[in-house]
């Protein structure tokens, strides 16, 4: 056991991934993070948005993804829509500021990429940001990676 768990952190370094000492929940390195476990993907002006491999997780399967109309305005640390799933439905609350230029319309038949792939085919929308010094607010991957270790301790 041991060592498969020193390969896979291994592999994990290897490909850039921090890997929590449980193993599963995996955290990307060059993404921002808020403390309601979303993330976001900076690209010059832009952001991609979506849920942590963390939240996934807690939720378990997402049968429905609320999405926000495209070209309406999303503010850091508000809500812009909501993820059910069949423990319980979370709102989703955007970690930065800005306009939806983009929503992944692939949630509406398949929710379940958010389980799958958090991070690549189950990204939530993208934003064309307003105030890209609120991406300073955020938690890189090691602090995520600690704060979800302390709160689920604190569970």
């Amino acid at each position: 056991m041991a060592s498969r768990l020193m390969w896979a952190s291994r592999a994990a370094s290897h490909l850039r991934i921090s890997v929590f000492n449980r193993g599963f929940a995996t955290v990307l390195k060059d993404l921002k993070y808020s403390d309601s476990h979303e993330w976001v993907k900076v690209e010059g002006n832009s952001g991609t948005v979506g849920i942590t491999d963390h939240a996934q997780d807690h939720l378990g399967d997402v049968v429905y993804v609320e999405l926000p109309e495209k070209g309406s305005t999303v503010t850091q640390g508000s809500s812009f829509g909501a993820v059910e799933s069949v423990k319980a439905t979370s709102d989703l609350i955007s970690p930065v500021s800005g306009k939806v230029v983009g929503v992944n319309a692939e949630l509406s038949n398949s929710p379940g990429l958010v389980n799958s792939s958090p991070f690549e085919n189950g990204w939530i929308i993208e934003v064309e940001l307003s105030d890209s010094g609120e991406v300073g607010k955020l938690m890189d991957s090691e602090r995520y990676s600690k704060f979800c270790e302390e709160e689920d301790a604190a569970h």
